[in-house]
């Protein structure tokens, strides 16, 4: 027989790295410190014959430590806080001559020094901020322990062992996974770094399974539920294989800085082969439209089964899978929409849209771009690693955007550290400064080659920044917690702060800005139906007793969600006169026609209008987004509300288009109350309705959702949902 293949270290380190929480090397059941006499025989020793958990859904255990929502037969507890076991013996306890210990090990080559070999002594009291056992109740053959775990503990599933000492060694309890315990962060112990002091924010940022995610633009914000799932039967797993497929060594996976980086690289697939590979070019034919995912549950699932990234991810499938993760671990999270997102490709803090000198867009030379809305998260945590005051909400983004120390990962970046401009604060502070502070620059290129900054939006870029309210379902402005108002001396001073720490600007706009001109343009879109005509109003008001010739372009695009523009599908030029002291209004008028052949998945439209006042040589512009209104899935059930009862669900969908739609899939999702499910159904004529229905059975009671989205070919961001109060069964 071979001998087993050694592993070659290079006379660096004594032992190989320790990165996986599913590798596995169990210690030796007996430990002998030499020869043992003639007719000793060591099961006369104080021998283990069972260890009990009390891991039940309604055991002490699970409630107390807020993890009797995990749907999972293993002890699962959080850091910091005592829980207990009960040890069986061949005989009475006696500690006057009998030693034993527990011991808690992780990953396949445990040290005592690094944190994944614990050996748990038994004490007379507990110490706060230390490991320890004490026995509380001892029986004929069993003793009960309460065991409390530092709350810088390790998070992961850890193999518990019961040691015993004899006077010829030490005799340890076999492997047994029915003994597994997981350990997670809690944010319920003052002495642990995401501890959140606030109940009501804790049920919202770490026991709530479904959120609300927001999107659309700054005028017409839109909303849709995401079903979270982080108790679900395997995401727990899901969660940890995340880290072993990143090789995140153990002894680091108690620091919640490191543990939500890493979640940010392994989220997308970009370099490492993480959970999600991200599409924005409309074409999703070997996997799932982003518009067509209900929650995290199947995403995460399949990862952990196949081991191969799922297809496909936009930003908001990246932030609710991430919200999960982080969650799931016990870290407090959220999603965060930032409308009108910029995205700063040369890190100069300023978005630089060139003109030709006609006042079109040069688009070879505009690199940087405005997304209509991007979603990340944030992950509450203490920041020793920071000045004091940096500290609580993190921003942390798993959408694969910018390079962040040679992986797509970004953040954790401290909220209050954006607001302030101190940018020089790790990790990746100035890209998310950028996304809600930076400064629009319009600058003409012209033909010799010189540049000229023809105007400068310094309110576009970070209009509006959302998360889900705490306790309900609405929207919650937390502009003010990345930047001051916008005019105001401080959030001035806090951009010139940010470019003080060394953030290049090489395009000086402060005293090039041309005088501004006696002339104010902006326009209005009216809100938009899908399929239906609408109109876009473009006001110019003379502000100056001068008569002026105003010479205007318009040009409307189909978008991405990211501002990048797919196809022109309308252009218009006119001009008009002025009078002194006068506004003017000229309506254009934009037909379905024009623009249903090439819509995107979110139905985005932009709009851009520059004008040119031909005595003065002056250039206006401005742009604006807006999403189509389109129509609702429609879910109802009938049945009895209540846990263990056959309740049905039916879905509803009616197609108002004058076109048929192919190819069309249905995705369904209830948290508790049904496993995410989908059905295709070939087309749908214009103006007919399809129904689906299914039989399901609740297992959680209280607040629950029902959601629905729907796909195909030529339409996608459908969705619905419905609110349900699911009753206990009666006693």
């Amino acid at each position: 027989m071979s001998e087993p293949r050694r592993t070659v270290f290079g006379g660096r380190r004594a032992v190989p790295p320790n990165n996986s929480n599913a590798a596995e090397n169990d210690p030796p059941t007996v430990e002998l410190q030499g020869l043992v006499p003639r007719g000793v025989n060591l099961q006369d020793y104080l021998n283990v014959t069972g260890v009990h958990l009390f891991k039940e859904r309604l055991d002490s255990n699970k409630v107390d430590h807020h993890t009797d929502k995990y749907d999972s037969n293993k002890l699962i507890v959080r850091r910091g806080q005592s829980f207990y076991i009960q040890i069986d013996f061949n005989r009475p306890y006696d500690p006057r001559r009998d030693l034993f210990r527990v011991e808690y090990v992780i990953g396949r080559y445990p040290q005592e020094n690094k944190g994944t070999y614990i050996p748990v002594p038994i004490v007379s009291e507990l110490q706060s901020g230390k490991w320890g056992a004490k026995i509380i109740m001892r029986g004929d053959r069993f003793v009960r322990l309460s065991i409390q775990s530092s709350p810088e503990c390790i998070v992961g599933k850890f193999r518990m062992y019961v040691a015993v000492w004899t006077p010829y060694g030490i005799l340890r309890t076999r492997r047994n996974p029915d003994t597994d315990t997981y350990i997670l962060f809690n944010p319920w112990c003052e002495e642990d770094a995401v501890y959140l002091d606030d109940d009501k924010e804790k049920e919202e940022y770490v026991l709530n399974d479904i959120g609300v995610i927001f999107y659309g633009d700054s005028n017409n914000v839109r909303s849709r539920s995401w079903s979270y799932g982080q108790f679900e039967d395997g995401i727990l797993d899901a969660c940890l294989y995340m880290m072993d497929r990143a090789q995140m060594d153990l002894s680091g996976r108690g620091n919640p800085i490191k543990v939500s980086r890493v979640g940010s690289a392994m989220v997308n697939s970009k370099d490492d082969n993480g959970v999600l590979v991200g599409s924005w070019d409309n074409i999703y034919a070997y996997g799932v439209p982003p518009s067509a995912w209900t929650g995290s549950i199947d995403i995460l699932l399949e990862y952990k089964s196949s081991q191969n990234p799922v297809r496909y991810g936009q930003c908001w499938v990246f932030a609710g899978v991430f919200n999960t993760f982080l969650r799931c671990l016990g870290i407090p999270a959220r999603v965060v929409t930032n409308y009108f997102s910029a995205h700063d490709n040369d890190a100069n803090l300023q978005m630089d849209i060139f003109l030709e000198e006609d006042g079109n867009v040069n688009s070879g030379m505009t690199k940087d771009s405005v997304w209509n809305y991007h979603c990340w998260n944030e992950a509450w945590m203490t920041r020793p690693d920071l000045p004091v005051g940096f500290g609580g909400w993190q921003a942390v983004d798993s959408t694969p955007q910018e390079n962040s120390d040679g992986m797509y990962r970004c953040g954790p970046a401290s909220v209050q550290a954006i607001k302030h401009g101190h940018v020089c604060f790790q990790f990746d502070a100035p890209f998310v400064f950028a996304e809600v502070n930076s400064d629009l620059v319009y600058i003409t290129a012209k033909k010799d080659g010189t540049q000229v900054v023809e105007a400068v939006d310094t309110t576009h870029v970070g209009k509006l920044i959302v998360t889900k309210e705490v306790g309900g379902d609405g929207m919650q402005d937390i502009t003010d917690t990345y930047k001051f108002q916008e005019g105001q001396k401080e959030e001035r001073l806090a951009l010139e702060t940010a470019l003080m720490y060394g953030v290049k600007k090489p395009l000086n706009t402060d005293g090039v800005t041309k005088s501004r001109s006696e002339v104010d343009m902006d326009f209005e879109v009216e809100n938009a139906v899908l399929g239906k005509d609408f109109t876009l109003t473009i006001t110019f008001q003379n502000n100056s007793p001068n008569s002026y010739g105003i010479s205007a372009y318009l040009t409307g695009s189909i978008t991405f969600y990211t501002g990048v523009s797919k196809e022109e599908f309308k252009n218009e030029t006119f001009n008009m006169t002025l009078e002194p002291l006068s506004l003017k209004k000229k309506e254009v008028l934009v037909r379905a026609s024009e623009y249903l052949g090439q819509l995107l998945e979110q139905a985005s439209l932009h709009f851009f209008v520059t004008a040119r006042v031909n005595d003065t040589r002056d250039i206006l512009a401005k742009q604006k987004s807006t999403v189509l209104i389109v129509p609702k899935v429609i879910i109802k059930v009938r049945g009895s509300k209540m846990v263990g009862s056959d309740m049905v669900v039916t879905v509803e969908f009616t197609n108002p288009l004058k076109e048929t739609l192919q190819n069309v899939w249905i995705h369904l999702d209830g948290p508790g109350v049904m496993k995410p499910m989908r059905k295709m159904f070939r087309e749908i004529r214009p103006n007919s309705t399809v129904q689906w229905e299914e039989v399901c059975r609740p297992w959680v009671s209280g607040r629950r959702k029902l959601m629905a989205s729907l796909t195909s070919d030529s339409l996608r961001h459908v969705y619905g949902e419905l609110d349900l109060q699911i009753q206990r069964p009666p006693s």
